[in-house]
């Protein structure tokens, strides 16, 4: 099954779809316009019912096969929002909002589900039901969580769930997926330290929390050189370094930390609390200052399901020839609450050579497009056949 005929034909619509959205990026569970545009598509291509307000801003679209005999129901989804970052690109469609932007091509993933939705709308050549989901606030905000626990799973019957991201660097329509942990579990710290104030020129008055806080940001990389086995995949990256005071001669009172650690094992998870926990607690006390850790679990680890992940692999060869095996991504991604849920798989199909998704000059690949939307039809029609 090459690249479906049908979405040369329909590249020039889903374009437009893809452009549109890229110029009116909203954020997180902001998503209302893009919302009333996936939903008003649904409806006009046909689909059997469409729902808004799943997870509180996405939306949900069923499309039944000419047969439902087999019973099976699959999901796809497609991420809609931007980040807050302001676009540098220069394109005609640009961004029109000042600090949000598409830079992670969730435009392009919008438009190519909503294309196959329409391929799958007017030929409903497969035996079962096809669930479309479109989700808001995949960039940090849990959204696919959060549909979820609205129900979606169980309200529509989903047996298995599929989704696919762009990924710069790889050629254009090209896929690669990986069975098991793939994209990492993305943890959020922060460390509140509080010693004593004082001038800078009597800091044997204080207790320095500057010079506390500089020990204890190297103490904590020691989770990865020292505490975790070397073969194992941690991250863990201090972001943000902020002091109480912003004048020379002042030592200042508190020091907030904030960061990230990202794991590929639920195990490793665990290891990185406690012993983050512990230096926290020993850095201090060694100085005399207190330390307090906030440790919050994001995302978990996004697991491909072996079975779901080697059928992905499969309708990718069918449409580009080949199917590579993707690296481990220490990045996060919340379709991973899905796959907790149901088994599936998640895919990469390769946006050329373009600048590295987060980047303000990002931009979707309109040319990865049919292999796109090929890929999302040939899911439902290989998985789902009509009986000969």
């Amino acid at each position: 099954m090459p690249v479906k005929n049908r979405f040369a034909e329909l590249h020039a619509d889903i374009t437009a779809w893809r452009r549109d959205i890229h110029e009116n990026p909203e954020i997180l569970f902001d998503t209302h316009r893009t919302s009333a545009l996936v939903a008003k598509k649904l409806r006009e291509f046909g689909c059997d019912e469409v729902v808004e307000g799943i997870g509180r801003t996405g939306v949900v679209g069923v499309i039944k096969g000419n047969s439902t005999a087999s019973g099976k129901v699959i999901g796809l989804r497609a991420d809609m929002d931007a980040l807050p970052i302001h676009e540098q690109t220069g394109l005609d469609y640009a961004s029109k909002t000042a600090n949000a932007m598409h830079a992670c091509g969730h435009d392009g993933h919008t438009a190519m589900l909503l294309g196959a939705a329409q391929y799958l709308a007017e030929t409903r050549n497969f035996d079962g039901s096809v669930v479309v989901i479109f989700q808001p606030a995949e960039e940090g905000g849990g959204g696919g969580k959060e549909m979820c626990d609205d129900g979606m799973m169980a309200r529509w019957g989903v047996q298995e769930v599929y989704g696919m991201h762009n990924w710069p660097g790889r050629p254009t329509g090209s896929f690669s997926i990986r069975p098991g942990a793939f994209f990492a579990a993305t943890d959020l710290i922060e460390i509140e330290i509080e010693g004593l104030g004082g001038h800078a020129a009597k800091p044997h008055e204080t207790i320095d929390t500057t010079v506390v806080a500089s020990h204890l940001v190297l103490a904590l990389q020691t989770i990865v050189s020292r505490n975790a086995d070397p073969v194992e995949q941690i991250v863990v990256s201090i972001t943000s370094f902020e002091t109480s005071s912003k004048a020379f001669n002042v030592i200042p009172q508190r020091v907030s930390i904030k960061g990230t650690v990202r794991t590929m094992s639920n195990a490793l998870r665990d290891l990185a609390e406690r012993r983050m926990g512990e230096i926290c607690d020993g850095v201090a006390a060694m100085f005399g200052a207190r330390a307090t850790l906030s440790y919050t679990r994001n995302y978990p680890v996004m697991v491909n399901h072996d079975a779901q992940t080697e059928f992905a692999a499969e309708v990718a060869r069918s449409i580009s020839g080949q199917c590579d095996v993707a690296p481990l991504i220490m990045g996060g991604e919340d379709f991973a609450f899905m796959l907790e849920e149901r088994p599936g798989a998640y895919i990469l199909v390769g946006n050329g050579d373009t600048a590295a998704v987060h980047h303000p000059e990002y931009n979707f690949n309109d040319e990865a497009i049919p292999a796109g939307c090929s890929w999302w039809a040939g899911i439902v029609e290989q998985r789902m056949p009509i009986a000969g």
